[in-house]
């Protein structure tokens, strides 16, 4: 089933979300939905607190990329309870967009190189240290475990030159060609 993706402004999106346990209800489920919901909209990640949980779940798609990357070919995961122990490597700046704020895209500079311990979706547990732009897209992802977002790590003269797109956000204006929950 494809959820509505909460839109800047929301409260969720500014929680520091919490870790689950197998008990969690209909897991599963909302992993699959989580995935439909976030290939619909075109993305390559979504957090669970994107669509109102406030629960450390991500789900994470790189196979649109593999003609580009064949590296990324089939590469659909999900992470749970996910951590970053450690942020390192070379900081690299690209651009970034994000599901939630829909026409917004800036630079971001992010180490190309983390730490990282979660959960699958059976439980079983990884430490890993992941690089490039695998590293990138989960720090991205990760961050809204932590109540952040990508806008957050730009300068303050960008964040006022999109201050135009973000209040249209907060009043209810946004447009996406995806299902949206937006502020009223």
């Amino acid at each position: 089933m494809i959820l509505p993706i909460y839109v800047y402004g929301q409260q969720v999106l500014r929680k520091v979300a919490e870790d689950i346990t197998p008990e969690y209800p209909n897991l599963k489920e909302l992993i699959n939905n989580m995935f439909e919901t976030m290939v619909n909209a075109d993305g390559v990640g979504l957090a669970a607190p994107q669509i109102g949980l406030p629960i450390r779940v991500v789900t994470i798609t790189l196979d649109p990329l593999s003609d580009e990357f064949p590296e990324f070919k089939d590469f659909n995961k999900v992470y749970i309870n996910p951590h970053i122990l450690e942020v390192s490597g070379e900081e690299v700046t690209m651009d970034e967009g994000c599901l939630s704020l829909p026409g917004i895209h800036e630079g971001v500079k992010r180490g190309d190189k983390i730490h990282v311990k979660y959960q699958d979706e059976n439980f079983v547990e990884y430490d890993e240290v992941v690089e490039g732009y695998l590293a990138r897209v989960m720090q991205h992802e990760f961050d809204h475990l932590e109540g952040k977002m990508f806008i957050d790590h730009i300068s303050p003269l960008r964040k006022q030159m999109i201050k135009g797109k973000l209040n249209a956000m907060l009043s209810g204006k946004a447009r996406s060609s995806y299902k949206m929950k937006q502020v009223k």
